[in-house]
């Protein structure tokens, strides 16, 4: 059994108290444990062999992982629930672990991307992600579409050659005047360019089906606000898209091109989506580049 004033050393330790309290709920990884509370391999696993010594956890090994649950009799789960009521974290730590369990269960998408993973893998002439892309936008219907964070407007001219109306919106005057002048150029009519910011587009509650922040959300200074004005553009049942960086820590990514964020970790932008209102969320990453430092592409899509 336990030492009992070993243990009440150990649950007084924020970190350790956390852990405890996510092992109790679901058997865990370590880098399960790492996406949940964002901290380095390295510091949890040193807490986890502390708990481990003091057999509050137990491991168990399964193919490459080791997976941990916690070892706590009655009054000592008792003890560290009402501890863990005062945390801060707490809330967000069952809300991570609830995106987790999600995706364990996402059997369809461990499915695709070992589809994904194969294709390209072999030359095949005229076969590339880009074509695919093209022909799916073009069987694809959309009524009223917003590119929030458009740049020149690349997605939006794509997005324009099926959906009836698309509103690009860009903070940079210069971008929203070359997104005019190419949209004439290809005679893109229902292609609206407007000057606004992705914290506050210009654009009326519940007129859009369909929103895209793409490689946009990580230049925003406050992305929970980003998401909250996505929610409210799109009517309900409206779906958003985000593309953007798995987090990274290229902080060179700050100077070269202007990132606010190093990017987001799939949990962060999961519990993002759900405090913006969203429902139905799925993220994956979907993208690794091969150059160094081997940006990631995070895929997030939730519903209004």
């Amino acid at each position: 059994m336990p030492s009992i004033l070993n243990s009440l050393k150990l649950l007084a330790d924020p970190t350790r108290l956390r852990l405890l309290l996510l092992l109790s709920e679901e058997a865990l990884s370590v880098a399960e444990l790492q996406e949940i509370l964002g901290m380095g391999q390295s510091r949890i696993s040193t807490q986890l062999a502390q708990l481990r010594k003091a057999r509050l956890v137990s491991d168990q090994r399964s193919g490459k992982n080791n997976i941990y649950s916690a070892q706590l009799d009655g009054e000592l789960l008792e003890i560290a629930l009402k501890a863990g009521a005062e945390l801060a974290e707490r809330k967000k730590d069952l809300a991570s672990l609830h995106h987790i369990l999600r995706k364990r269960k996402d059997r369809a998408r461990n499915y695709f991307d070992e589809l994904a993973g194969k294709f390209g893998r072999h030359y095949v002439p005229g076969r590339s992600w880009k074509a695919l892309a093209e022909g799916l936008l073009k069987v694809l219907n959309f009524k009223v579409v917003a590119d929030l964070g458009a740049g020149e407007g690349t997605l939006a001219q794509l997005l324009a050659q099926r959906a009836q109306h698309v509103i690009a919106v860009d903070h940079s005057g210069k971008m929203v005047a070359f997104g005019e002048k190419l949209a004439r150029e290809h005679g893109l009519l229902n292609l609206e360019y407007r000057l606004g910011d992705i914290e506050a587009p210009p654009i009326d509650d519940g007129s859009v089906e369909l929103a895209f922040l793409s490689q946009a959300l990580h230049h925003a200074a406050d992305p929970g606000q980003a998401l909250r004005e996505a929610h409210r553009i799109l009517s309900p049942g409206g779906r958003l898209v985000v593309l953007d960086l798995l987090q990274h820590s290229f902080d060179k990514a700050r100077e070269l091109y202007a990132d606010t964020h190093l990017g987001f970790a799939e949990v962060e932008i999961a519990n993002l989506l759900e405090t913006a209102g969203f429902s139905h969320v799925e993220t994956g990453v979907v993208d690794r580049e091969d150059s160094p430092p081997h940006f990631q592409t995070l895929l997030a899509v939730a519903s209004k």
